[in-house]
């Protein structure tokens, strides 16, 4: 009987390390939707400097979209198909021309070009340009454009460092 008991104890004592654990990560929801305040989705529109402050819906539709149409490639704002140009605000940033706003993303969507801006990669990257070939392209609108460029700007401020970090920080 006392092997049983003994091993009964241990099992308790597992449940008891474990159990804040489990309810930190069940109850953390509420925590972290204190990041969607209007700073975290306010992001830049133009190059001119002017700024758009999406809704939470919003952002909960342009993260929908994403998903559906561009994470197969393009999972947590890294590029599966080229590691070392991301969807984090550096690498857009530093593109030509820089894609860090909702209009110059949005302008990518419909006519994508190389990373240096030299040419148009519409053959072999989803736009509506290229939506007889890529299908889930042709049912979105500018609409759908702007919130999934909002979606892919907004998305470092939530997740930091992770967006766009791909296994380095999993």
């Amino acid at each position: 009987m006392a092997p049983f008991l003994h091993s009964a104890l241990r099992a308790f004592a597992k449940t008891l390390l474990v159990l804040p654990l489990a309810l930190l990560v069940c109850f953390a929801g509420p925590a972290t939707a204190a990041r969607w305040d209007s700073a975290t989705l306010t992001v830049p529109s133009a190059a001119n400097g002017t700024t758009v402050t999406f809704s939470e819906k919003e952002m909960k539709s342009g993260r929908k979209l994403f998903n559906e149409t561009c994470a197969s490639c393009h999972a947590g704002g890294i590029t599966k198909t080229n590691q070392n140009v991301g969807l984090d605000p550096e690498t857009l940033a530093l593109a030509t021309p820089p894609r860090d706003t909702v209009d110059a993303l949005v302008d990518f969507m419909k006519n994508p070009t190389s990373y240096d801006g030299e040419y148009s990669i519409s053959d072999v990257h989803p736009s509506l340009r290229s939506s007889d070939v890529y299908v889930k392209m042709r049912d979105l609108d500018d609409e759908d454009l702007r919130l999934i460029a909002g979606y892919i700007l907004v998305a470092p401020k939530v997740q930091g460092i992770q967006w766009g970090g791909g296994k380095i920080y999993f």
